[in-house]
């Protein structure tokens, strides 16, 4: 599974939706991101790229296209 595979699915798995909808993607944009879908997603990004998010990158990670770039700060590659 390639990085970016491992991306979309932690986000297609803890929300139940498409990748169709990942694109726009943004916290409370949908009823399972709330504050216990974001800490759920958070925990599986951290699970799939072996990684711990710093609390300010946790509370910045409000769309499915910074979540992309921010993990480039944890030297993972999309």
């Amino acid at each position: 599974m390639t990085n970016m595979e491992k991306y979309n699915e932690a986000f297609t798995s803890t929300f139940g939706i498409g990748e169709d909808a990942l694109e726009n993607l943004e916290y409370q944009g949908i009823a399972a991101w709330d504050s216990v879908g974001h800490m759920q997603l958070i925990a599986a990004l951290e699970e799939a790229f072996d990684i711990m998010f710093d609390t300010d990158d946790i509370i910045d990670l409000n769309s499915y296209q910074v979540g992309k770039q921010m993990l480039a700060k944890y030297e993972v590659e999309l």
